[in-house]
């Protein structure tokens, strides 16, 4: 089985540039010979990486598997903390050793999330015979989707151009992973030129507009906002400069496949009885998608080259084991928004909101309601709300109010009704809406808020923009991002490639959730612990 995810592929790509897609090249391949969802979003919010790839083969939202976003702030121990930390590290000390990597990176672990993947149930199912293995540029993109019973999670390295795991996994990596990074692969790409793949550059005016807007704001990074791109991060020789900008060209993507052609390789992947699950995701799409927008050359022309870079794995595959005998999943784990400039430009409502802004107005509305200072005493309700904002969560000091006898629920009504006097949030929803109920199935940006809600690890009061608009702060915000419930961020593509599945295009709603139930029906296993989605019984061919 192979899991492809692309890190914010909107669904819109497919049909925006289908058309150029090579007749060999992989999305096209996909398209024509799977079944294909065009109707899939996620049903939750935050629409970050690492919930995306929890979701996808978990079966699974936020509120079930634990993983809520990126980056999260735990109150039990006032500190921020990455989905892909082990709970067991410490501030001087982690809980596993990082194979491959430099002295200030950490190993991750995939001990947060607190559900099975369908890759856990198939090596329960096999008593262990089955391998399962996550790679990707990213530690989430690999660690997550793989599961907390993989076999291997391999993910890049920034500081030492290294393809890197941890000891969660084994005490040391196969010897073919050493003689891999002994061939230093990334460093072969230093000083490339990314170039557009077509050489019409009218056909990228035409379908992505001028390639330098006056919204590509990239800042200072060592770039331009035109091509072609030189690849140095601005060293004289590969290092650490060097492979912290890889990511924001294709060839990082190019890396990934020449690692997941050496993982199957030499882990004999597909060449047995038992079910083998190989999990890519493609992160350079991402980096770019944030620095250049959806609506950019540089986002049109990785597009065109992810196509052919998913052909060339899938040439590989059915050379050395037939994809025939594979089952191909394509997806990806969230959207993107347009540039709030680009918005605007267009007359949409596109706009940042600052951060400081929110917590202000919250602070002042707690101020005035709880406080008790008389005259130049200092402010009894200061400590009442944590700082700053986290995935639009604002967190109450639980200690602080019981100290001061303060009922949480008035708190959280004054804070919810003062954020949605900050020009730009549409929506503010309060844990005790979400922990109680009130949240009806057809208040859709309700529901997503609620499925990625998580009662130990989220906020008290978490805020919900309007289209269009970020969450942003400081001088060189992010150009692009996402993390809404609107469908920019939520609708992604989905198509399974394989036996028992019907080729063709499939209108009914869908969701990544339905992915991992309905692999567990073909394959006739137990779906994952936490599954919630659907099988898309409307595309199989199984009786």
């Amino acid at each position: 089985m192979l899991v492809i995810v692309v890190d914010q592929f909107r669904a819109d790509y497919l049909e925006r540039f289908g058309d150029l897609f090579a007749a060999n090249g992989g999305l096209r391949r996909l398209m024509q010979g799977g079944a294909q969802w065009t109707n899939a979003n996620f049903d939750h919010m935050p629409t970050y990486t690492a919930p995306g790839h929890a979701t996808i083969m978990t079966g699974a939202w936020p509120s079930e598997t634990g993983i809520i976003a990126n980056d999260w702030y735990e109150r039990e121990t006032g500190r921020l903390v990455s989905n892909a930390s082990d709970p067991e590290d410490k501030p001087d000390k982690a809980r596993w050793q990082l194979f491959g990597g430099g002295e200030r990176e950490r190993a991750s672990s995939p001990r947060r999330l607190i559900a099975s993947t369908l890759g856990d149930e198939i090596r329960l199912v096999t008593n262990g015979r089955s391998k399962v293995i996550g790679i990707s540029s990213k530690d989430r993109g690999a660690i997550l989707p793989a599961g907390r019973h993989a076999n291997a999670a391999y993910w890049f390295s920034p500081f030492t151009g290294n393809m890197v795991s941890s000891s969660y996994y084994f005490n040391e990596p196969p010897a073919w992973v050493a003689r891999y990074n002994a061939a230093r692969p990334a460093d072969k790409y230093f000083g490339m030129e990314w170039t557009r793949l077509l050489k019409d550059t009218g056909e990228y005016e035409r379908r992505a507009g001028a390639d330098a807007p006056p919204w590509e704001n990239i800042g200072t990074v060592p770039d331009t906002n035109t091509f072609p791109h030189k690849v140095t991060g601005g060293a004289a020789a590969p290092g650490r400069e060097f492979y912290s900008v890889l990511d924001y060209s294709p060839f990082s993507n190019d890396l990934l496949v020449g690692f997941a052609q050496a993982a199957i390789e030499n882990e004999n992947l597909g060449t047995d009885a038992d079910t083998d699950v190989l999990s890519v995701s493609f992160s350079a799409n991402d980096y770019i998608g944030h620095r250049f927008g959806p609506y950019s050359q540089e986002v049109m022309d990785i597009t065109l080259r992810t196509d052919g870079q998913i052909g060339t794995l899938l040439d590989f595959i059915n050379a050395k084991i037939g994809l025939q005998n594979t089952l191909v999943v394509f997806t990806a784990d969230h959207g993107v928004a347009p540039i709030p400039e680009h918005a605007a430009a267009m007359n949409l409502t596109g706009g940042r909101i600052g951060n400081t802004d929110i917590m202000n107005a919250a602070r002042n509305a707690v101020r005035a309601r709880f406080g008790r200072t008389k005259g130049e005493e200092k402010d009894s309700t200061a400590d009442y709300i944590s700082e700053p904002l986290y995935n639009a969560n604002i967190f109450f000091n639980t200690v602080a109010l019981k100290r001061d006898g303060i009922n949480r629920e008035d708190l959280e009504r004054v804070v919810a009704e003062a954020v949605l006097t900050v020009p730009g949030i549409n929506r503010a929803f309060t844990r005790t809406q979400l922990e109680t109920g009130a949240i009806t199935a057809g208040d859709v940006i309700g529901r997503r808020v609620l499925h990625g809600f998580h009662p130990r690890r989220n906020g008290d009061v978490i805020l919900v923009q309007e289209p269009f608009k970020y969450f942003s702060e400081g001088a060189s915000p992010i150009p692009a991002t996402h993390g809404s419930p609107y469908t920019y961020d939520t609708h992604v593509p989905l198509i399974i490639m394989g036996q028992g599945l019907a080729a063709g295009r499939y209108a009914q709603p869908a969701s990544p959730a339905d992915i991992a139930p309905t692999l567990a029906t073909l394959l006739r296993i137990q779906a994952p612990s936490n599954s919630v989605g659907r099988v898309l019984a409307e595309g199989l061919t199984l009786k």
